[in-house]
């Protein structure tokens, strides 16, 4: 982790150099501020152009040292703050730090020379190829099963064979064989769509509790499903009152104990009308365990033909693979031993370097060592992934293992967090974020992140990783001092580690008893939902992310008041935030979530006035509702604020705008019952010259008759939530040249008909109507040029899609749901026609309400 430590520090010390004036307590040190900088670009600059010729114990050496002078620039920065510094000892122990960094460097730079001189190989092809950053992202494509065809029809044939009694399809494997893919693909099949009216996936995993296995249950009732059972009584009547009298596919993932299976049976109604329970495990006792007249569907390890099947679409996607890297490569695919994961991560390796022969034989050679056991094996494999992974992207993938097993993490959150953290380096044009971004595609590309989820415009929702890649996360990233788990009791040995680590992920109570101070901690992100009391706070002065969003505050924790040096705060709370909030003036992150209080205007979060003068902010996020105080005097631009949402009582009058002139992404809630909805100044927000997504919710019942919106050309993402706007005026979004997602929900629009002109909607790719009184449909295919993915939820009224929506050359789906018979046989009859016409990718999903 020496080049994480390094662009960390190199950030903090341009702060230094770039703000004299914020910073002046640093003059008496300015000659040893800048020659440390000098070393540390050095240095950076030689991790990036030879990767492998650190050895372990130098880069050790480089990442000890760099965080060394961190703790102790910033414990005077923080000292400073609270007005309790003396120049002299911190002066002294930099020089120290210096004087090992000046040491370093003369090795290093010897080397350098060795290397330019030839008396050390050059850098191979085998290590170009895996550290080169390659930020493409991989074309977005379901991923299809390879060598399992017979799998995939035997389990469709058991799940809707003719037995009406309740049936427990068990599929028992080891880790990495494909037992989730294969469940995945029969879960989703379209057979197996029509042919149960509900459906619900768990995954119980090794730390399973029952009120988590039924939580997920309902969640992914309530997922799949968007008309459900009332939240009445308790999980357990939720579960079964959903079931009953229905048939029903649940899918238990990854089971681990015979347990799981007890308490979660009894809450699954045996209707006798066909429902089915499939599980996944790779404990043999408990596939028996669930039903012992029912055979197990025992996965096998791969042919040599199907590995190397597997291999090649991986890697060469639909092109064909050079001849002369077919024998090398079925060498590679023979020797991952038939186990697919390992096939998949070992071709996300080949995918991503060069593909010539030499690089591949380099490949083989390195990846193919004897070992004992297949998990020995997957672990010489992983870690061959990591090594060649490049520098910049090695601290992402291991902060990812700070995340619970199997928790689906959201990429919203997880770039911000990456963008605070100080180890990503911008280039060009792009901001920290659109970084993160970029990086996170890129492990994906290399197979090494999962995606779970994406957006309605492609792009990643939430990801994950797989429980043994995660294993291997935590274990390099405690071993790196860059991240420790904390998931047992502390003991003295690890107390002793602890000491040491960057990072904290907090996943066992104890943990508070046991330590309450350390000054190399700038991480803490707790998982639990139990804490005594915050004041624990107070030992970790150089917290730079904070996330307490899983512990119910019910008032404002005072204690993160004196973590100077935040950058990332994330509570649950209920009320409002203090003034001296604006004592966190390093603060790019504020998040409130309110999860014990229901979404209403009634329960809003209020914000002092001295949030103007948080100039840092970049991201201001309620999951409730915020409150933004009036502009009362004289106060500085936000001019990095990018996100503001949810806010409510905001009028977006031209001095408040100008506040904010950066913003990318807005949400506002009008309760228009309380408030005249004219005076929010809504086609002022054509002067946000870089927003980008924008969302605006109306409650209260009362809704306008004429609201007056202009957006500026910017904006790419619209979604209207009770608005009411007539359809005769929906050319304010057609006109838009780059509006790419428009979610119309709960009668956003009204009237009868809405026809649509040419020109407009030049890129509009996914466009959703839910909750609608629409009938007509007047439009052509030309009026909608670039749109992929038509979703129509309950539009009760609508009976027909217009036939030219097929003739869309773009379009991939329609998605409608069973509600309306009308449009499910329009939607029908179009794929149809398509398909007559020799268009098999235009697919129809029919989504169950029931």
């Amino acid at each position: 982790m020496a080049y994480a430590a390094l662009v960390s520090l190199a950030q903090i010390i341009d702060q230094i150099i770039h703000h004299n004036d914020q910073y002046s307590t640093f003059l008496h040190s300015k000659q040893q501020i800048k020659c440390l900088h000098d070393h540390i670009i050095f240095l950076q600059a030689f991790l990036e152009d030879f990767p492998e010729k650190l050895t372990n114990s130098l880069e050790g050496r480089i990442r000890d040292t760099t965080y060394e002078a961190e703790n102790i620039i910033e414990y005077f920065i923080s000292e400073h703050v609270r007005s309790e510094y003396d120049l002299k000892k911190p002066c002294a122990e930099l020089k120290k730090s210096l004087k090992e960094m000046d040491s370093i460097t003369e090795e290093v730079m010897e080397i350098k020379n060795s290397v330019r001189s030839g008396d050390v190989q050059l850098i191979s092809d085998f290590s170009n190829a895996s550290s080169s950053p390659r930020l493409a992202l991989a074309p977005t494509v379901k991923d299809i099963m390879v060598g399992f065809d017979d799998d995939l029809m035997a389990i469709k044939t058991r799940l809707c064979g003719e037995s009406s009694k309740l049936e427990v399809v068990p599929i028992f494997g080891m880790g990495g064989i494909g037992k989730t893919t294969l469940a995945r693909n029969a879960f989703e099949d379209p057979l197996i769509v029509e042919h149960f009216q509900i459906r619900a996936w768990v995954t119980v995993s090794q730390d399973y509790t029952a009120q988590a296995i039924l939580s997920g249950l309902q969640v992914s009732i309530e997922a799949f499903h968007e008309k459900h059972e009332q939240r009445n009584g308790s999980m357990e009547e939720y579960v079964y009152r959903s079931l009953k009298g229905r048939r029903y596919l649940i899918v238990m993932d990854d089971m681990w104990s015979t347990e799981a299976w007890d308490d979660v049976m009894r809450v699954l109604p045996n209707d006798h009308n066909g429902s089915r329970i499939m599980l996944t495990t790779r404990l043999s006792n408990v596939a028996v365990y669930a039903d012992s007249s029912s055979p197990v569907h025992e996965m096998q390890f791969m042919d040599a033909n199907q590995s190397w099947n597997l291999l090649r679409q991986k890697v060469f996607k639909q092109e064909q693979c050079p001849r002369e890297l077919e024998d090398i490569g079925r060498m590679i695919a023979r020797s991952r031993r038939g186990l697919p994961l390992a096939i998949v991560v070992i071709a996300g390796l080949l995918s991503t370097g060069s593909k010539s022969r030499a690089s591949w034989k380099n490949i083989a050679k390195n990846g193919s060592l004897a070992v004992s056991t297949h998990d020995e094996h997957f672990a010489k494999i992983l870690s061959l992934s990591y090594i060649h992974l490049p520098h910049h992207l090695r601290p992402c993938f291991l902060y990812m293992g700070g995340f619970p097993e199997d928790y689906q993490i959201r990429v919203s959150k997880l770039v911000k967090l990456w963008a605070v953290e100080g180890f990503l380096k911008p280039s060009g044009s792009k901001n920290c974020e659109e970084t993160a971004e970029e990086y996170l595609k890129d492990l994906v590309k290399r197979s090494l992140v999962l995606v779970t989820k994406r957006k309605s415009n492609g792009r990643i929702k939430s990801c994950s990783l797989h429980d043994l890649l995660r294993d291997m996360c935590i274990k390099t990233a405690q071993e790196e001092k860059f991240l420790q788990v904390m998931n047992r009791y502390v003991d003295n040995i690890l107390l002793k580690s602890i000491k040491k680590q960057r990072r904290l992920s907090i996943h066992y109570v104890d943990f508070f008893t046991t330590i309450h101070r350390s000054g190399t901690v700038r991480t803490m992100m707790y998982f639990l939902q139990d804490l005594s009391s915050p004041s624990f706070i107070k030992g970790f002065r150089l917290l730079r992310i904070l996330d307490l969003v899983n512990i119910f505050f019910r008032y404002f924790p005072t204690e993160v008041l004196k973590l100077h040096q935040l950058r990332y705060l994330a509570l649950d709370c209920d009320t409002m935030i203090p003034p001296s909030i604006s004592n966190l003036q390093n603060l790019q992150t504020l998040i409130i979530h309110s999860k014990r209080i229901s979404r209403s205007i009634h329960h809003t979060i209020c914000l002092p006035f001295e949030i103007w003068k948080m100039t840092q902010l970049r991201h201001l996020i309620s999951f409730r509702f915020f409150a933004l105080p009036n502009l009362l005097g004289p106060t500085s631009a936000l001019e990095n604020l990018q996100t503001l949402s949810v806010v409510t009582i905001f009028k977006c009058t031209i001095g408040v705008l100008k506040m904010i002139p950066n913003l990318k992404k807005l949400g506002i809630c009008i309760y228009s019952s309380g408030f005249n909805w004219e005076n929010y100044h809504l086609d002022n927000l054509v002067h946000l010259h870089q927003l980008e997504k924008f969302k605006l919710v109306i409650r209260g019942g009362v809704y306008p008759q004429n609201l007056n919106l202009a957006f500026p050309t910017t904006l790419k993402k619209l979604t209207l939530d009770c608005s009411l706007l007539p359809y005769e005026d929906m050319a304010v979004f057609g006109d838009l040249p780059n509006l790419e997602v428009l979610k119309l929900r709960n009668y956003a629009c009204r009237g009868p008909k809405w026809e649509t002109n040419e020109g407009q909607f030049p890129r509009l790719k996914f466009l959703l109507i839910k909750d609608s009184d629409l009938q007509h449909w007047i439009t052509e295919s030309s009026h909608f040029p670039s749109l992929q993915c038509l979703v129509l939820r309950s539009c009760n009224k609508l009976r027909k899609i217009p036939d030219d929506i097929g003739e869309i050359p773009t379009l991939e789906l329609i998605e409608v749901d069973d509600q309306n018979i009308s449009l499910v046989e329009s939607a029908k009859r179009i794929k149809e026609e398509q398909q007559s016409w020799g268009n098999d990718y235009l697919q129809v999903r029919i989504k169950n309400r029931h």
